[in-house]
């Protein structure tokens, strides 16, 4: 392991940029692409929210954390809520399902985490928690693009 790293917050939405500002210093030693700290911001992202809004249904109370890794140019971070869970996961991962369309939820946020990654694992436990972690593999940094 070349890095790790783990954050602690409490579940209100300020602290979504909080967990992005962090989790994108942490990969700037392996200098991403613009492009993939975009994706990456965005996943983190994606999945602080999903823990904020329906893990803990932005109560401002309940905890998050995340637990991220760097091996190499592969980036494991595991965002972990102890909050409502996930009744059907697999129900969760499709595409514009959502269990807030009252506050007009696109339901893609788990869609989004699986295109901007290369794997995304989701372990629930209905009123226990949450574990989402997210494997990111960044490209190899091209000899021709380094400025000599």
């Amino acid at each position: 392991m070349d890095n790790e790293i783990t954050l602690s917050f409490i579940a209100k939405s300020e602290n979504e940029a909080l967990a992005r500002m962090v989790m994108s210093s942490f990969i700037a030693a392996i200098d991403p692409t613009i492009e993939e700290l975009s994706e990456f911001k965005t996943v983190i992202s994606e999945a602080v929210t999903n823990a904020i809004v329906h893990g803990y249904e932005e109560d401002g109370v309940g905890k998050i954390e995340i637990h991220a890794q760097r091996i190499d140019r592969e980036i494991i971070v595991s965002i972990v809520d102890y909050g409502r869970g996930i009744r059907d996961v697999s129900q969760a991962r499709e595409p514009l399902f959502t269990t807030k369309p009252e506050q007009e939820r696109s339901g893609m946020g788990f869609t989004i985490m699986e295109s901007f990654s290369d794997d995304v694992e989701i372990y629930s436990i209905p009123d226990r928690g949450t574990t989402v972690t997210i494997t990111k593999r960044f490209v190899p940094i091209q000899e021709s693009s380094r400025i000599v």
